[in-house]
């Protein structure tokens, strides 16, 4: 089963699955989908049989193909007990997550579980849970009642070490449940029979407009309110961690590795990050779409730059992988004009993402004595797109508190160290570092001042 049916499972998860199954000859396999805060994917495909068309849009891409690996779909807030059911019922042998960064209820404070927030108290409090490490852990538990047998639980988030992160989350729920369940050895079933491995997976799915459906309608000569867009590209790489038996994902060019953080940290530091920067440049300077915001000569410049010379130098690659021909892929995929991937979209969430994506790099820099020059850029962009958007309008789980935070003044002098003061986001010893301000306040004053032009002109001059 899948938490988190929305368009990247669909045109990632579900296409892997149904290859996989086409190539091994495995047919046995199927999805059930479960949406996480909306029902609209579950209503989409229950009269269409839990079929949906994938159409990849691009140099290279295939026809439209009908997808048959998702054999139903319910909505996990209307039906919590049955998403619990699921994760227990000994058919299932594999539980993948796609529930993005907010999902994992994080505490930013301890980087486990937030057990102060309202819903994870109320799941542990004994409702049926809403929650998807809730779900999780409340199936896990009554598979240890009821005999099931083992399970493996597959995070495909953007999240480092994120199958080690979700472990941790359901344990750390486990152990915080009442005394009376407490005493149950819940923590000691899932030592033995629960795996929570790694994964790195990449395919870029913008989100589906009216526009494309009437295309698909067009050329599939049915209407699809469940269609996804996606580029040509697709990549998975995963942690040979099974407790169960899982489909033959390796038949349909999934890569099984070692060495997944590696990965992670090319995807996540490289690319994601690039694709942050793009958003916040391209917010700034009014550019509806990524492949728009990196058709700018210099943010495609910043964006190069920053791989080159500030992610490369703090990480190890994965052996195999070439530096120059990753990074220059990843500026072509974000050249795709076919995907439509706004800059609204992707700069959505930040609080949950600079620190991943952005504020490694700046430490690996900063504890190397250089200067995070354009990974500084992408940061200050961020909050001048924090500081300049009405709290309504500002797509991000903190919007309140970013809000709350900000001075009356928005220029760079007192935004900058207003925004380095929350803890939800930089940690003290970041936001207290004088040259990282520094820089900071240097972009975001040529941002706020000068716009585009003056971004030009520092970005070709650094």
């Amino acid at each position: 089963m899948h938490l988190g049916l929305g368009a990247f499972a669909r045109a990632h998860t579900a296409v892997f699955t149904e290859n996989a199954m086409l190539a091994s000859g495995e047919s046995g396999w199927g999805i059930t989908g479960v949406t996480q805060r909306s029902d609209t994917v579950a209503r989409q495909l229950a009269p269409q049989d839990g079929l949906f068309t994938v159409a990849e849009r691009g140099e290279g891409a295939a026809p439209l193909r009908v997808v048959s690996s998702i054999v139903d779909a319910i909505s996990g807030r209307d039906n919590p007990a049955a998403v619990v059911d699921l994760i227990a019922a000994p058919e299932t042998l594999v539980v993948t997550l796609t529930i993005t960064e907010k999902g994992y209820r994080i505490d930013p404070q301890t980087g486990s579980l937030n057990l102060e927030d309202a819903d994870i108290r109320a799941d542990l409090g004994g409702r049926a849970p809403l929650t998807a490490i809730g779900q999780l852990a409340r199936g896990l538990q009554q598979r240890s009642r009821t005999g099931a047998g083992p399970l493996t639980v597959v995070s495909c988030d953007n999240l480092p070490g994120n199958g080690e992160l979700t472990g941790k989350l359901v344990r750390a729920f486990a152990s915080a449940l009442p005394a009376a369940e407490a005493a149950e050895p819940l923590t000691a079933w899932l030592d033995t029979n629960v795996t929570f491995p790694s994964t790195m997976v990449d395919r870029m799915v913008p989100a589906t407009t009216a526009g494309d459906l009437d295309a698909v309608e067009r050329e599939l000569g049915l209407r699809d309110e469940a269609a996804v867009m996606a580029e040509p590209f697709m990549q998975w790489v995963i942690e040979d961690n099974f407790a169960a038996g899982r489909p033959r994902w390796e038949e349909a060019g999934a890569l099984f590795s070692n060495d997944v953080a590696a990965w992670e940290a090319a995807k996540l530091r490289l690319l994601n990050a690039s694709h942050s920067l793009l958003a916040y440049l391209g917010l700034a300077a009014c550019k509806e779409t990524i492949s728009d915001a990196v058709a700018e000569e210099a943010f495609f410049t910043a964006a190069r730059r920053m791989m080159a010379e500030d992610v490369l130098p703090t990480i190890t690659l994965p052996q195999g992988l070439d530096a120059d021909g990753y990074c220059a892929q990843v500026l072509t995929r974000f050249a795709n004009p076919a995907l439509g991937h706004t800059t609204a979209k992707v700069g959505s969430d930040g609080s949950q993402k600079i620190g991943l994506r952005l504020l490694s790099t700046v430490r690996g820099n900063l504890d190397a004595g250089r200067e995070p020059r354009w990974a500084a850029l992408a940061v200050a962009a961020w909050m001048r797109h924090v500081a300049t958007t009405p709290t309504e309008k500002l797509d991000d789980p903190l919007a309140a508190e970013l809000q709350a935070a900000l001075p009356v003044s928005r220029s760079a002098a007192d935004v900058v160290p207003a925004l380095l003061g929350c803890r939800s986001v930089f940690d003290p010893e970041l936001a207290e570092h004088g040259g990282f301000a520094g820089l900071l306040i240097h972009w975001y004053s040529i941002i706020d001042t000068h716009g585009l032009d003056g971004l030009r002109k520092e970005i070709n001059h650094g």
